[in-house]
């Protein structure tokens, strides 16, 4: 068993050594390693010898404290039965109250309950029977087949457009039944049997017979709704239940006196607000169910690509086995047009990939013996060997996929406000109702009027249109930048960076290309540039210094023929000296050039202007005479410019941060339009440059690719990192650019900016819709002189409101880039 030990009252090495020495000595443990910066034990043992107490006490005996880190397990749990914003304030406040439950954010639109917990307090199946109890069902947690969640959500929607259909075909006669015989001033055919006032009772149990099937396809309403309510967790569907249940027995009621021979009862049947409200409030959760489904279309397009068999070579023979079979290690053929099952390492063979569903790059890489390749990209013309280094949820499909799926799944902090006020909505909803209810009654209004306007407060009231404004938004837009290269890694970063208004672009790796280039060839004394390059090359292959090695392939780019060195020798923080085809070289820079007395004339007046322009000059002697200069430098990327241009053009200012001297700093900076730079930083300062500006009152973003800017893309507000560089950059950042294109800066906050734009529109528009519909519904305007709202209205306001927040978050599939 391995354990993460906390040590406290460490001050040096020797008491680390000290710790270790002492828990080595235990019987059971076979390592132990203390590290003295993170004052931590890393600590393996055989539990069934030794136990955490022992070590810990043993620590203590040495003189320090102990404290054993305790572990947490992150699940994403699928929920069924969620249908507002209530159903999942409810499942958060129960799982929350748990002992051992750390953290839980429940997301409406994906129905997923994210719960960090402490496996050795809390065991999963009690968090999932909790979910039960509060009146949900938990769903199997691994399941990412793309194919079995879609063929589940196409089923879910045929049997609610059957249950819509059912309560349809009974629903419209029974309206046509209701409404005609009140509609006088139109002459429309009606069944004289079905009289209201000379059959009154027939009428009433016609009615009551076309309802029953609508009740029956609804029923869920009632399960979910009352049953929500017995928990004290009232929802959405406890406010439908309520509503229609009141209006049901009213009826009944009225239906039974109709039978006693009180005829004008006749006017006390609602029968048809309960069935057509049921109707239309089924008619849009289907349409809501539809819309939320292509919110997620881009993750199931991610996991859709992944491919479902691979070939192993085993024995010179060619085995087709599913994908969940293959080991690390395998050794596998890809044909041209094939996926790449996994993600391995070229060992036979050349092609090119196309790997634009991983980084959005429509050009195909080169592949050659040695190179990465990744699962679901495509081989595109020659036959490879792959060995398997990466399977499974290891892949980087599947790690994007994961990082999408969390995104999805975070609330962002502006949904805060939407969630205090769903805990609230439907208790406060249901005593406005009863208030406006008893009011009316007082005011010496009929009973039916105060019903009719007890059932539209409860059926118009919709805390769904809260509960969906924030995440399906995120949903879209997180998928949307998926589809794009741009991963973002939760709801929190994507609202944050649309406040961005400064960005720090690292220089070396992020602006440049991150390794030296030639570029310039200076010749004297008539000697060609092609001679030159190739006597310099040709004494730099022997060198392994990086600035030589940019000599070497410029060489080799053009095809010139490389010659045999001999006598090398090199002269540290100086350059080389060697000897080519007869000819004695030296290479190096103006130290070494005085030092040997060669005279540099004319050519130390080009030194100043490369030195200008961000290049680095190295002189060359052929038998003691300057033969000429070839300058190198790490040039910058293809789109750095139009990146910076496009930042200014959104009115962000942008720095670039290095550890260069000033004078190389500038000359970069000046390439790609920047005006602040800030020069010789040390890389352990970098985090506290993004400190001096955001205390300047800045919102910041770092821009970075390598370990050293790990710290600093921590501190910013926002890290994002390029796709091409470290693993430790990339888990410290909260964007990851894909493609490693930095116009994609730009894209990433105009992504962003849309998004936000879309979420305050949808919490406007859900606070404006509850705000005015509920007071409508209570009768305000009849209170003045105006009309009075029908149940019926109400009910079909409230199922359109939700597919309306949908709707408008679905407006983000049609994003395009800022360029």
């Amino acid at each position: 068993m391995k354990k993460d030990i906390q040590i406290g009252g460490m001050t040096c090495a020797a008491c680390s050594q000290r710790v270790e020495k002492a828990v080595s000595k235990l019987n059971g443990v076979s390592s132990a390693f203390v590290n003295l910066a993170s004052e931590k034990l890393a600590v393996e043992f055989d539990e069934n010898t030794a136990s955490i107490s022992d070590i810990c006490k043993t620590v203590e005996n040495a003189g320090y404290t102990c404290k054993v880190q305790a572990e947490t397990a992150n699940v994403v749990i699928p929920i069924e039965g969620m249908t507002c914003a209530a159903c999942s304030q409810r499942v958060e406040k129960v799982l929350s109250k748990l002992e051992g439950v750390k953290q839980v954010s429940v997301n409406l639109a994906t129905e997923k309950a994210a719960v960090e917990y402490d496996p050795e307090v809390v065991k999963l199946s009690a968090i999932k029977l909790s979910i039960e109890k509060a009146g949900y069902i938990p769903k199997t947690i691994e399941n990412t087949d793309v194919d079995e969640d879609r063929q589940q959500k196409e089923k879910e929607i045929r049997a609610m457009k059957v249950r819509f259909i059912v309560a349809a075909s009974f629903g419209l006669p029974l309206l046509y039944l209701a409404m005609v015989p009140m509609i006088s001033w139109v002459s429309l055919p009606f069944p004289k049997f079905l009289e209201p006032m000379a059959n009154p009772l027939l009428y009433a149990l016609v009615q009551l017979f076309l309802v029953a099937p609508i009740i029956i396809a609804g029923r869920r309403f009632y399960t979910v709704g009352f049953r929500a309510i017995l928990q004290k967790s009232p929802n959405m569907d406890s406010l439908i239940a309520l509503g229609t249940s009141a209006a049901l027995i009213y009826s009944l009621y009225s239906t039974y006196r109709i039978s006693l021979g009180d005829v004008h009862m006749v006017h006390g049947l609602y029968f048809e607000s309960a069935g057509i409200i049921i109707t239309l409030i089924m008619l849009g959760k289907m349409l809501e169910t539809i819309s939320k489904g292509k919110t997620s279309n881009a993750i199931k397009k991610l996991m859709g690509l992944a491919p479902k068999t691979a070939t192993i070579l085993h024995d010179g023979q060619e085995i087709e086995l599913p994908i969940d079979e293959v080991e690390i290690g395998n050794i596998l053929l890809v044909k041209p047009g094939e996926k790449i099952p996994v993600d391995g390492v070229v060992i036979f063979g050349n092609t090119s990939v196309d790997e634009s569903m991983l980084t959005g790059e429509s050009i195909p890489v080169d592949k050659k013996l040695g190179d990465k390749v990744f699962a679901a990209t495509i081989n595109a013309n020659g036959a490879i060997h792959i060995e398997a280094a990466k399977i499974g949820k290891d892949t980087a499909l599947s790690q994007i996929i994961r990082l999408v799926e969390e995104a999805q799944g975070q609330k962002a902090p502006i949904a805060k406000l939407a969630d205090v006020v769903s805990g609230y909505f439907v208790p406060a909803v249901s005593i406005i109702a009863v208030l406006a209810f008893v009011a009316w009654l007082l005011a010496g209004q009929p009973l039916s009027f105060a019903l009719t306007k007890f059932v539209s407060i409860l059926v118009i009231a919709c805390p769904c249109a809260l509960g969906l404004a924030t995440p399906t938004a995120i949903m879209v837009g997180t998928g949307k930048g998926a589809e794009y290269g741009i991963l973002i890694k939760g709801g929190e970063a994507l609202e944050l960076a649309h406040k961005i208004n400064t960005i720090i672009f690292d220089k070396t790796g992020t602006i440049t290309q991150g390794y030296p280039e030639l570029t310039d060839i200076i010749p004297k004394g008539g000697i060609a540039p092609e001679r030159l390059m190739q006597l310099a090359a040709s004494a730099e292959k022997v060198s392994e210094h990086p600035l030589g090695a940019a000599i070497v392939r410029a060489a080799e780019n053009k095809k010139i023929p490389l010659l045999p060195a001999e006598n090398f020798a090199a002269i540290p923080g100086r350059g080389i000296e060697v000897t080519i085809d007869g000819n004695a070289l030296l290479i190096g820079n103006k130290k070494l050039m005085e030092e040997k007395q060669i005279q540099l004339n004319e050519l130390e007046l080009q030194t100043d202007r490369l030195a200008d322009e961000g290049k680095t000059p190295m002189f060359i002697a052929v038998d003691g005479n300057t033969a000429g200069i070839l300058a190198v430098a790490d040039v910058i990327k293809d789109n750095s410019k139009k990146a910076v241009s496009l930042l200014n053009e959104m009115g962000i200012e942008v720095v670039m941060i290095t550890g260069d001297n000033k004078r190389t700093a500038q000359a970069i900076a000046k390439q790609v339009g920047i005006s602040r730079v800030l020069a010789e930083v040390l890389p352990n300062d970098k985090s506290r440059e993004v400190k001096k500006l955001q205390a300047e009152g800045r919102k910041v973003a770092m821009v970075g690719d390598g370990i050293n800017d790990a710290p600093a893309l921590a501190q910013a507000d926002i890290g994002i990192a390029i796709g091409s560089g470290t693993d430790v950059a990339m888990e410290s950042a909260d964007i990851v650019l894909m493609k490693s294109d930095l116009t994609d800066v730009s894209t990433a906050i105009h992504l962003s900016r849309r998004t936000i734009r879309i979420i305050k529109q949808n919490l406007f528009w859900a606070f404006a819709y509850n705000t005015a519909g509920i007071p409508i519904a209570a009768g305000l305007l009849y209170l003045f002189g105006g009309p009075e709202l029908s149940p019926m209205f109400a009910a079909a306001a409230m199922a359109m409101s939700s597919v309306s927040v949908v709707s408008n978050a679905l407006r983000l599939t049609r994003f395009k880039p800022y360029i």
